[in-house]
This record gives C-alpha cells, sequence and structure tokens, in this order.
C-alpha cells in the first residue's frame, strides 16, 4: 500500500478538501472522547504551515440520508477550534453554490468544516455527481479517514477520481504500522483476538495463522473454539455457524493456537454478579463464561512479554462490565511493559486501553474499527485504493 502523502505534493496557496473521521461519541450535544478530532490536527497544521486552506468534510452517525440536526458536526467545529486554538469556519451544508461561495472566499491558511456528508443519501451510494460537487471545493483531496477507508463512499472514494488525492498522515501511520506488521513484522509476533464472534474474525484468522508465531483467542469467540475442542461450555457464547471452522483451525495449527485453560463465569452478564473462577473443563451447566482466568492471563502475559511484535483485536472479556475487565487489563498491562511493538485495532479494543488506562502505553492504537479488521485480513480498502501510488 505505498501511497503518496501529503507531503508528496504541492498544497502551497491551495484548497485542500480533506475527508477525517470526526464520528466521535457524543451524549447530549457534548463529545465524550475526542480522540479522532486531536489525531486529524497533525495533518491540518502541516497543510496550515504549507500556506493552505483546508477544508474538513466527514460523516458523524447514521441519519439515513437526511439532515438532522441530532448529527450535526457542528459541536466538533466547536471542539476542534479550541484544540487547534484557531476559528474554524462551520458551513451548514457540504455542497451547493453558497458552499462554494463560503469555501472560496475562505482566506488562506484557514480551516473550514462541511456539515454532515451523510446528510445525502448520495454520499453512500457513492454518486459520482455528489463526489464530484464534493471535489468543486478543492484543488486536492487528502484521506485522512482510516476509519472510514472500508467504505467506498462518495467523500471516502469518489471524490479521490476528481482531484490528485493522497494519503493524510494520519492514514500514513495507520498503513505504516498495521502494514508492517502483516508484510515484515519482527518475530516472534503474537496475535491476540478477542470479541464476540469467530464468524467475524474468520478473514483475520486466515490472513494470521500463517505469519505468526502464537495466536491468542480469548473473549466470547474463545468458548467456540473449546466446543470444538469438545468441553461443555454451559450459557457461554457459542457462534454454532462457525463451530467446523473453529474445529479445522485446530487442527491445521496445533499448538500456535493458544485457548483459555480457565475462565471466570457467572450466572449472567449483569455488574458484580457472584462469579467463579473454574477451569475450562469445568464450566457449570447454569453459568456463562465472561473474561479468561488468572491463569490463562499469566500465561497469555508472559507469551506477550517474549514477543516483538503483538497485534491485537477484540477484547479477552466483557470489560465494560466489572469484574470482566481483568483478563484484559492484566494482558494489557504485560504488554505495556514487554517493549514489543503493540498494534491494537480500533473499536472496541482501543476503547479498553483507553478505560483501563493503557492507551498511551501502546505504540499505535488504530482509529479504525471495521478499516483494521479487513486490513489484517488482508482486503483492499476503497479508500485507500482510489490514492496515487508513490
Amino acid at each position: 500500500m505505498q501511497k503518496k502523502t501529503v507531503r508528496d505534493i504541492d498544497v502551497r496557496g491551495k484548497r485542500v478538501l480533506v475527508r477525517v473521521d470526526f464520528n466521535v461519541p457524543m451524549q447530549g450535544g457534548q463529545i465524550t472522547d475526542d480522540r479522532r478530532i486531536r489525531e486529524s490536527i497533525p495533518t491540518i497544521q502541516y497543510l496550515l504551515e504549507q500556506g493552505a486552506t483546508v477544508i474538513l468534510m466527514s460523516h458523524f452517525g447514521r441519519p439515513k440520508g437526511q439532515r438532522n440536526p441530532e448529527f450535526s458536526l457542528r459541536p466538533v467545529a466547536e471542539r476542534l477550534s479550541q484544540l487547534l486554538g484557531r476559528p474554524v469556519q462551520f458551513f451548514d451544508d457540504c455542497i451547493g453554490a453558497a458552499v462554494e461561495q463560503g469555501v472560496q472566499s475562505l482566506p488562506p491558511n484557514s480551516v473550514g468544516l462541511l456539515e454532515n456528508v451523510r446528510f445525502y443519501p448520495q454520499e453512500e451510494a457513492n454518486d459520482p455527481e455528489f463526489a464530484r460537487a464534493l471535489a468543486r471545493l478543492g484543488e486536492v483531496y487528502v484521506n485522512d479517514a482510516f476509519g472510514s477507508a472500508h467504505r467506498a463512499h462518495a467523500s471516502t472514494e469518489g471524490a479521490a477520481h476528481y482531484l490528485p488525492a493522497v494519503a493524510g498522515l494520519l492514514m500514513e501511520k495507520e498503513l505504516r504500522y498495521l502494514g508492517q506488521a502483516l508484510s515484515n513484522p519482527e518475530h516472534p509476533f503474537v496475535a491476540i483476538l478477542g470479541g464476540a464472534k469467530v464468524h467475524d474474525k474468520i478473514g483475520v484468522i486466515q490472513n494470521l495463522l500463517p505469519k505468526v508465531d502464537r495466536l491468542l483467542i480469548g473473549g466470547g469467540m474463545a468458548f467456540t473454539f473449546l466446543k470444538a475442542q469438545g468441553y461443555e461450555i454451559g450459557k457461554s457464547l457459542l457462534d454454532a455457524e462457525s463451530l467446523e471452522f473453529a474445529a479445522q483451525m485446530l487442527q491445521q495449527a496445533g499448538e500456535k493456537i493458544a485457548l483459555p485453560v480457565d475462565v471466570v463465569v457467572a450466572p449472567a452478564l449483569a455488574p458484580n454478579p457472584p462469579t467463579q473462577t473454574v477451569s475450562v473443563s469445568q464450566i457449570p451447566p447454569d453459568q456463562m463464561g465472561l473474561d479468561i482466568g488468572p491463569e490463562t492471563a499469566r500465561a497469555f502475559g508472559s507469551m506477550v512479554q517474549t514477543a516483538r511484535t503483538v497485534v491485537w483485536n477484540g477484547p479477552l472479556g466483557a470489560f465494560e462490565t466489572p469484574p470482566f475487565e481483568q483478563g484484559t487489563r492484566a494482558v494489557l498491562h504485560a504488554l505495556a511493559e514487554s517493549g514489543a511493538v503493540s498494534i491494537l485495532g480500533g473499536g472496541d479494543t482501543a476503547a479498553a486501553a483507553e478505560q483501563l488506562g493503557f492507551a498511551d502505553k501502546m505504540t499505535h492504537i488504530s482509529t479504525g474499527g471495521g478499516a483494521s479488521l479487513e486490513f489484517l485480513e488482508g482486503r483492499t480498502l476503497p479508500g485507500v485504493a482510489a490514492l496515487l501510488d508513490a
């Protein structure tokens, strides 16, 4: 994925249309986590230093192709303005004559943010006319939205065909770390996969197994593998459709796959229920496994501590509900102390690292959940493919 970046193109005095991912969590009009906004700042600052005018566009939420004030990006413009320490001109639309005029009258070295591109159904349909209308706002196109690069939408893929199109600094960083892990990792190379369903990770397992030295499996998906080994798993999560796949992988990979040896069980997923730690051969029929046990956490931790590269996608337990964050915490702690290059997929994995206080101790946390998953599967991301090759 060798792509040109903002550093490879002359942007001086130009209007640069930048696709960012400002789809941030919000409650009652207040942004609860601004990490995605902060991650976009190096690209914005670089463009401003080069004397460009920066026009930002993003989606936010799922307004289903209709204008809905609940999904306005206005609060994001305010937060970005605070972070940049300069005004950000907010446009209450993303296409049309008024927006074109407004964008053209922005002074050099200024920043504008367009309204939510998903207020138009043409965005998700990747409509060429809509993509062209967006492209008219700039002279250069930059994609810095790795989190949306797996979608072929008008703002992520379509607009790239009408302007010189390059990667932003965040996109470059994502492709560098994830690409390095897949194509040329330092060994021992360990992958950790968690989350609910095996089905969601089939492509990742198939792509990573030949490359890794160990594959550690936790989270809800571990129980499908344990069931495939013949264990009774009580009321634990079972992805029945993927049982055959799990059995095949275990046969094929042998010692490479590490599964839990003990688990923390409870009658149901609820805060602070009565719990017990049991061996995987002794899960009671009326209980469900909700976290890896301490013995597994120690074993996973020691495998991580001898690794040179670790890629992690999916938490090892129901970390949002105490006390089922313990396993994920213990392995994050081991990873933080390991000295390995640590690359975490976005989504729940990023949320767990943030919540448990380890985010700043990781080498790289991806801003894309679905995008990092598809990248780890070895799939081509449309938003990346559309950019100019280096």
